[in-house]
Parts: structure tokens; sequence; C-alpha cells
């Protein structure tokens, strides 16, 4: 799949797409390395640096997003300290992904990335994007990355009294709770590693 070269993307200030992805940028590269180690002694060779765009067409078909002329936003929300991801490239924050964009068979991907105020946690901060897109009525379909172990009662919570939009959760672990479905987030990030199901058996 070419997903180069970068394009720029819609401004941040243009309203949001109808489908959008909110991703724990932390979590998820924790989420990556771990599996990376795993896999690593598991097949006993090497797991490359994994493909972002690859992993960002996985887990919005997770999200229920079929090939066509859609319009997708990937929000990557970060702490302040952490530059880029390490597990998954292009990752650097500031200059491959916030503000870029690329093309593929299921539309155009916009990529923004945010950190995290100082003024609030980690948690608050996903938080406060989570229930902005929940009241957005142009987002129609969310996929939702989030550490559940640190905001998970607030994401079942917004979910839960949030009507009219189709949220994905891809987790590591079941949740239980209402207003969402759920899919297993080691399955996009295996794709998006390299390692096939075949290796497995």
């Amino acid at each position: 799949m070419d997903t180069t070269p970068f394009l720029h993307a819609t401004p941040a200030t243009a309203p949001w797409a109808e489908t959008v992805l909110l991703v724990d940028a932390d979590h998820l590269d924790r989420v990556a390395f771990d599996l990376i180690v795993n896999f690593e002694r598991m097949l006993e060779r090497r797991i490359p640096t994994g493909d972002l765009c690859r992993w960002l067409d996985c887990a919005a078909l997770d999200g229920g997003l079929r090939p066509g002329n859609n319009d997708v936003q990937a929000v990557f929300l970060h702490t302040a300290a952490k530059t880029g991801l390490s597990h998954l490239a292009p990752g650097r924050f500031a200059d491959e992904l916030d503000g870029k964009a690329f093309r593929d068979n299921l539309g155009e991907f916009s990529l923004l990335s945010f950190p995290v105020e100082e003024v609030v946690t980690p948690e608050d901060f996903f938080a406060q994007a989570l229930a902005t897109l929940a009241d957005a009525a142009e987002v129609k379909r969310l996929v939702v990355v989030a550490d559940m172990d640190r905001c998970g009662a607030d994401v079942r919570r917004i979910a839960a009294k949030t009507d009219g939009k189709d949220i994905t959760l891809l987790t590591m672990e079941p949740a239980a709770g209402s207003g969402f479905r759920q899919e297993l987030l080691g399955y996009s990030l295996m794709s998006a590693l390299g390692i096939s199901s075949d290796e497995l058996r």
C-alpha cells in the first residue's frame, strides 16, 4: 500500500470529519512496544518499526469504515515530554504527523496531534477530547484508543450517554459498558508491525 507522499491536511480549525480516530499516543506506543518484545521472543526474529499508515487503515476498518471517498481524522493526544511515537513510523508529532495527510482506498486521512496542557491531567485531557467529539454533530463514527486502566471510567460514562454515534473501542482486554463495541487493538498493531497469522501457527 502506497501512503506516500504526505500532503498538507485540512487545517485543524475545520469542522470534524464524519469518522474520527481519537488516540492516546503514549498508550498506543506502550502497547506496540510490549507486542514487539513478546513477538520477538516468540518468533525469534526482529520486529521492525511499524507502519503508522497501515495501522490507521486497520483501526479504521475495525471501526466499521469501508473503502470509498471518506474523510477521516486521526487525533493523537500525547504528553508534552513525548515528541513522537517510538515504535510506529512516521511518528514525530510536530513535523511528521500534525497537519499532514495521506490518501488511500479508504479515503483521505488527516492527522492532528495535541500535547497535554499543563493545567490538566492526561486522563482529564483525553476525557475532554472524547466528550467534545461525542457532542460534535458532524462526527458519526468514533474509533477510540484509550488507556482504559487510567481513564476507562470516563470513556464508559461518555459512551453510555452518547446517542447516534458508532463508537468502537480498540482495547487489549474486554471492557464492560454500553454505547460502544470493541475490537482487539493487538490485531491492528500486529498487521502494522508485519506479523502475519501464518507465523503464529
